[in-house]
Formats: C-alpha cells, structure tokens, sequence
C-alpha cells in the first residue's frame, strides 16, 4: 500500500495534464454544480470511494440536496432532476460503460437537443477525465474521508 502512495507521490507532474483539463472546464459553459453532479454518479459507477467522498462534499457545499445525491443511482426512477441533467447523466453513464455499440443515436441526439456542441465536447471531457482520475485514485488506493471543500480549486 506505501508503495503504491509513493509511486502516486512522485506522478505528481503527471497530474499538471489533468489539472490543465480541469482548468478548461471550470471555465466551460457548464455550470460547476452539473460537473461535480456528472463526477458523483461515474464515481458511483467507478466504485471511486476517494472522488466519492469528495464530490459529495463539494455538492453539499454547494446546496446540493441530501435527497438527489442518495438517489442518484436510481436518477431515471427519480422525479429529482431536469432534463439538462437526464441528458447529462445518460451519456456520462454511456461513455463510461462503453460497450461495441458505442453511444446510441437516441442518448446522442437527447444530448443534443440539452447541451451546445461546445457544451458536449466539454461534458464529454468531463467524463472521460473523472474516469481517469478514478482509475488512478483506485490503481493507487487513495482513502477517502480527508478531503475538504475546496481543496484542489487552485488546480482548477
């Protein structure tokens, strides 16, 4: 386990790729409660204890309601959330359990009818960047529990 902290210690100039992606977003026509929304629910999918921990945090902080984030995983099911976020939640869901189909005409175009082409190109960085992080916090078995709202916004 140290050695897998270790190795994640000395990637640090690694991450400046992904810091410059979170850059780009946080300046992105989507709006920070969507993104961290979209965050949750791949972390959910990813199993991500540590983004997990931290998304929920920075939702909460946010207003997010405690009623949304426990039913998140059954969103299609829930009443909760408007179109805009459907949409979101269905081709973040796609494009991280890709399979040989790719994404489906139908999921494509409800995207389209909520999102700008700027706006998709960026929900789809989104996606695919906390399915990276993901990957590393799981690869490298970061604990959760010590993150605090806010930490990591110098990076963004």
């Amino acid at each position: 386990m140290e050695q897998r902290l270790n190795l994640l210690e000395k990637g640090q100039n690694a991450f400046k790729a992904l810091y410059g992606i979170s850059s780009y977003l946080a300046k992105s026509p989507l709006d920070e409660s969507l993104l961290n929304l979209i965050y949750y629910r791949v972390s959910q999918i990813n199993g991500c204890a540590f983004c997990l921990d931290m998304h929920s945090k920075d939702l909460r902080a946010a207003g997010e309601s405690e009623q949304r984030l426990y039913v998140l995983d059954a969103w299609r099911e829930a009443p909760f959330y408007n179109a805009r976020e459907r949409a979101a939640l269905a081709w973040a869901e796609t494009l991280t359990k890709l399979t040989a189909t790719g994404v489906s005409d139908e999921i494509y175009a409800e995207a389209s009818t909520q999102f700008s082409e700027e706006e998709l190109i960026a929900l789809t960085l989104a996606v695919t960047t906390i399915n990276t992080y993901n990957r590393i916090n799981i690869a490298f078995r970061v604990q959760a529990g010590g993150y605090q709202v806010g930490q990591f916004a110098v990076h963004a």
